[in-house]
């Protein structure tokens, strides 16, 4: 039976107007994405995205306004039985960005790939200006 996966991800500017994403290893392929993932039951969007930032980051996010929703049909990349929904929301955080990034897509260790069915993830800032639709790896 065909599901929905409702997905909800973050756009996080730092100072220098440069949006965070997120390169990540995932059962044997590399995704580069914005930071956030599945919503659960019984959760709100925005409470799911406050939760994955705090997951992945470590970082308290406060959730701006929306910015996108899918509005076309995309299936899952990893489970072709569901359709995802993203949802997208501007977040802030009143703190530094005290976050370890890379500075090269997926610079991850040796350590971090060499479990073909593991998931790893490092962090990498994009400046605006050079950011375009092939800086992430999933349809937005």
């Amino acid at each position: 039976m065909p599901l929905f996966n409702i997905r909800v991800y973050g756009i996080l500017l730092d100072s220098q107007q440069r949006l965070l994403v997120s390169d990540e290893f995932i059962r044997g392929a590399y995704i580069t994405k914005l930071p956030g993932g599945g919503l659960e039951f019984g959760e709100g969007t925005r409470d799911c995205l406050k939760r994955e930032f705090k997951e992945e980051t470590g970082l308290d996010v406060e959730i701006g306004e929306h910015f996108y929703t899918s509005d076309f049909f995309q299936i899952s990349a990893f489970n072709h039985k569901d359709q995802i929904v993203s949802i997208y929301y501007k977040v802030h955080t009143a703190e530094p960005i005290l976050l370890e990034t890379k500075t090269k897509p997926f610079d991850l260790s040796p350590e971090q790939t060499s479990n073909p069915n593991g998931e790893s993830e490092v962090f990498r800032w994009i400046p605006l200006n050079e950011l375009t639709a092939d800086s992430v790896t999933l349809p937005y």
